[in-house]
Formats: structure tokens, sequence, C-alpha cells
């Protein structure tokens, strides 16, 4: 995936919001909780997610994509897709949706309806 597909992918969701930080890396969050990050490996976009604990334990020793620096290490499951094969376009997509879902089922209801979002299935 390209970087400004994942920025366009990220901004679509309701109440995503874009900073940069952490050496100029793309952050996106709902409510103040980060649901996805693009950065850099060795001059290479990298792309950072939440996934289930099923997901990472499936995922997360196959080719071009290991556990998420800083976040895994605390005991998160983060990932991070950094080299080739990676994951097609598609579930990378879906992987950061999903990523998005969970970010968004930790926030109260007051913060969803601060944002204009309904219950969370």
């Amino acid at each position: 995936m390209e970087r400004d597909a994942f920025n366009d992918l990220c901004a679509g969701f309701r109440g995503a919001q874009h900073v940069v930080q952490w050496g100029n890396a793309d952050v996106w969050k709902v409510g103040g909780k980060v649901f996805a990050i693009a950065g850099w490996n060795e001059g290479r976009d990298a792309y950072t997610f939440k996934v289930t604990r099923l997901a990472y334990e499936v995922l997360h020793d196959q080719p071009g994509i290991r556990p998420a620096p800083y976040l895994a290490s605390r005991g998160m499951s983060w990932l991070q897709v950094h080299g080739d094969p990676g994951l097609p376009d598609a579930a990378l997509a879906e992987h950061i949706r999903e990523s998005y879902d969970m970010a968004l089922a930790r926030l109260t209801r007051k913060a969803r309806a601060e944002l204009g979002i309904g219950e969370v299935s």
C-alpha cells in the first residue's frame, strides 16, 4: 500500500484525527486513541496497527511482518508491516479497519457522541 492510500483510508473513518509525530510519522487516532501509524523502516514505509490476540499469533512472524517496535514490547497486540511480502493491500486495509474499530470500542459513549458516532457493535 502506498502512503497516500494509507492516509486516504484512515481519513475516511468517522472521527479520525491525523497528527504528525514520533519522527515525522503519520499517526491516526480516534477519540485520542491511536489506531494506525505510517512510519519508516530502513527508508521504506512501514504500517503499524493493533490486532486481536489471535491475529497477532498468526501473523507476527510472517515475512515482512513483525511485532510493532515499542508497542508490542509492552505486551500490546500491535503489528508492523515493514517489508515484502507483508500483506496484500486489501488485507492490510481490513486490519487497519479492525484496529480503528477496536479503538472506537474503547471510547466512552460520551466520547463517541462528541465525535458524532453512535453505538459500536
